[in-house]
């Protein structure tokens, strides 16, 4: 019951830094994993039991090196909460850089068009696959952050607790203009833009089992996410000539090394701009 009651003030804690909903979820899972493992007053956690914890992880979870380190990087934050020293040893482990998993603008074409039978379905897949937006970050998409005069969105306290502006293309707009009249007439204590038919807002579950439907219907093998949208609306911004930085703008990412894993995608892009650019000798 202690336990209980330390992760639900870790929760109230992360919620008073506006971390996310899923960062939330996911760090105090993460953390309750640990509290079951040492089975001990966390104040009296050893140099040791963080090694013993690492080697649990790996050999009997058995989770990813992704996983591992989100595992660490939300123990050092239940750290933070505590006001406590991490140990030496608690350090987060490199992440593997691994290629993002993208479709060709070929397969995002028929996958928009697979959606194009229900009007709500298909502003979701054309927002995602026009804007890069994350899933969240649709999800929390209300009306008033909608700019039809100017072909704006405004992305509130998105990642890192950071506001930016995303543009949408006439072609989304005019899906968000057909779509109001309908979502208007739906009662709803909010003004967020999507709802379901009893008024409650959209979650993530929800849109990403319409994404993999879809992409079934669509006769498309890969496994398609809204974030592997996310990954083909860069990849293809790259691809037809976009900056690296203005990519990086777009897609809300504070850090542009972060978005430099977009250079690495495609192989036939880089053979291009190698032909463009290479020397002439």
């Amino acid at each position: 019951m202690e336990a209980e009651r330390e992760l639900e003030r870790f929760s109230s804690f992360m919620m008073g830094e506006r971390k996310s909903p899923h960062t939330i979820k996911e760090y105090r899972f993460l953390v309750s994993i640990f509290l079951n493992f040492i089975k001990k007053p966390f104040e009296k956690c050893s140099v040791e039991d963080i090694e013993a914890y690492k080697h649990f992880l790996a050999s009997v979870k058995k989770y990813s090196k992704t996983t591992q380190y989100l595992a660490i990087k939300a123990l050092r934050h239940f750290y933070k909460f505590k006001k406590a020293n991490a140990p030496l040893n608690l350090t987060v482990p490199k992440r593997p850089r691994k290629m993002p998993n993208y479709l060709t603008e070929k397969e995002a074409s028929r996958l928009i068009e697979s959606s194009s039978k229900n009007l709500r379905t298909h502003l979701v897949v054309s927002l995602l696959a026009h804007t890069g937006m994350r899933v969240g970050e649709l999800c929390n998409l209300r009306i008033s952050d909608v700019d039809l005069d100017e072909n704006v969105v405004t992305i509130h306290s998105g990642k890192g607790d950071k506001d930016r502006i995303v543009i949408i293309p006439d072609y989304c707009s005019g899906l968000i203009s057909e779509y109001l009249p309908l979502r208007y007439k739906i009662a709803s204590e909010s003004d967020f833009l999507l709802v379901s038919r009893k008024g409650t807002r959209f979650d993530s579950s929800t849109i990403q089992r319409m994404v993999r439907e879809l992409a079934t219907d669509a006769g498309i093998s890969k496994r398609v996410t809204p974030h592997v949208l996310r990954h083909t609306f860069a990849t293809a911004v790259l691809r037809n000539g976009g900056d690296i930085r203005f990519i990086q703008q777009l897609l809300g990412h504070s850090s542009v090394a972060t978005t430099q894993i977009y250079t690495h995608v495609d192989d036939s892009a880089l053979r291009e701009m190698y032909e463009k650019h290479r020397p002439r000798y």
